[in-house]
């Protein structure tokens, strides 16, 4: 095997077919390379594959799993999803943070224009804008240490992926000798996530009692955001499934991870392809400049942003190309079998996404960026198709789709609107390494270096 796996299974799958057996160590994975494979998997025989595969890392620092991304489908898990639904991901809550948005993008911008003439690294800058909306939406406020957090966040997605040694032997005791360091390191990183986190409630306690119930909560506007939700929850006991605050902390970091690291590594991704297609960037920059020409109110608030279509497609072909998460973990509890195969009870699937978004069966030029191909393409991102499945599918498809999508339509506008871009001397976009992280999540394992020239506005 090489990395990133779903690589090297995509090329494995070209040789065996789209429904492999792999013994990794004394794990069964079943790799899974078509929409029709799919299909059968997640809608089918759904929910017999709607759990996730446990890893050492996820029990760590996910506190023993009781998050929503790897705690079983049960009542637990529906609890604590649909009040992450109600107060963080729905379109009226979605719609209530466009302010932290315009916010947010207002400080890029000022930055990149104090920048002005200088290369800078806009990967850092739109993680870091990231975490800050997700933080102030879902915080309350941007957190104290957001630079530790993001630095865990990063850490933790590359252990989380399932090819540990630990994981692959969980019988053997050399495979726990071997993984000492690692599982110590992981450990480490929990108490710097518990101090972040335990210091976020905290405050939220404070505030509460401190108004005396005279404030309603401590979003930014007066209400409550979502950790003084959980907060209440508790405190009122009422909850089917009682909830302390390491189950708190769990969703909070997996609120942190989805919303973050989805919209900041897919705008960077979009920006990566843009400099490489000069005419898509001068057909969507055309776009903006004319549906914005003129106009002084914000972007987000310009009606016209949202019938950007040309935007809209370059977004969808970023992320066929450039999945977020480009492997779907389950697990499949009870044996199964599909077209004969038995798929052995207890074994980890893999539904290798970026494979299937770039396969030439389901694809024309499926290599080539061409945003073009959506326009004949009634692709919807809630899984209408399962041969694009950029944020999954089913009861685990990702809850923050419009959460994230606002985000990187919002940035993406005005980054396009405020500035010209080129890349620094000496450096050629056919260059680029596009070789994504290894992990959960798929950055791009290179940082993207621009300069940023403000656009003189006619």
């Amino acid at each position: 095997m090489s990395d990133p796996p779903f690589r090297c299974f995509r090329d494995l799958s070209n040789q065996h077919g789209p429904l492999m057996h792999l013994k990794l160590g004394e794990s069964n994975t079943i790799v899974v390379s078509s929409p029709e494979m799919a299909k059968k998997m997640l809608k089918d025989l759904d929910p017999g594959f709607a759990e996730r595969p446990q890893s050492v890392a996820s029990k760590i620092m996910w506190y023993d799993r009781t998050d929503l991304g790897f705690s079983p489908c049960g009542g637990y898990w529906r609890q604590m999803r649909k009040l992450c639904i109600s107060e963080l991901f729905s379109p009226k809550m979605v719609d209530l943070f466009q302010s932290i948005r315009e916010d947010e993008s207002a400080r890029l911008v000022k930055s990149l224009r104090e920048s002005s003439g200088n290369a800078v690294n806009i990967t850092e800058k739109l993680f870091a804008m990231a975490s800050s909306v997700t933080c102030r939406a879902a915080f309350g406020a941007a957190c104290k240490d957001n630079e530790m957090l993001l630095k865990t966040m990063a850490d933790s997605q590359k252990m989380v992926a399932g090819f540990e040694i630990v994981d692959l032997f969980p019988s053997s005791r050399i495979a726990d000798v071997m993984s000492w360091r690692k599982l110590q390191l992981m450990k480490v990183m929990r108490r710097r996530l518990d101090a972040i986190l335990d210091d976020v409630i905290a405050r939220h306690r404070s505030n509460r009692a401190e108004s005396g119930g005279r404030r309603l909560g401590n979003s930014e506007f007066g209400s409550e955001d979502l950790v003084d939700v959980f907060l209440r929850a508790k405190e009122e006991g009422q909850l089917q499934y009682p909830i302390d605050d390491n189950n708190i902390k769990a969703v909070l970091f997996d609120m942190f991870t989805a919303g973050t690291d989805t919209s900041a590594s897919t705008t960077d991704w979009t920006l990566v392809e843009l400099l490489r297609h000069p005419r898509v960037m001068a057909k969507v920059q055309a776009e903006v400049r004319q549906a914005l020409k003129g106009n002084r109110a914000s972007i987000e608030q310009n009606d016209a942003v949202h019938d950007m279509k040309y935007l809209k497609l370059v977004i969808k072909e970023t992320l066929r190309l450039h999945p977020p998460a480009p492997m779907l973990p389950r697990a499949c509890i009870d044996e199964h079998v599909i077209d004969g195969y038995t798929i052995p009870a207890g074994s980890m699937v893999m539904v290798n996404i970026w494979a299937m978004q770039r396969d030439l069966r389901y694809w024309k030029d499926p290599e080539t960026f061409e945003p073009e191909r959506f326009e004949n393409e009634e692709l919807s991102f809630v899984g209408s198709d399962f041969k694009y499945l950029p944020f999954g599918i089913g009861r685990r498809i990702c809850p923050g789709t419009s959460f994230g999508l606002a985000a990187m339509e919002s940035a993406l506008a005005q980054l396009l609107y405020h500035f010209d871009w080129k890349l620094p001397e000496g450096v050629k976009a056919e260059d680029f390494d596009m070789t994504e992280n290894i992990g959960n999540t798929a950055s791009r394992i290179q940082n993207l270096h621009v300069m940023a020239t403000p656009y003189e506005k006619p």
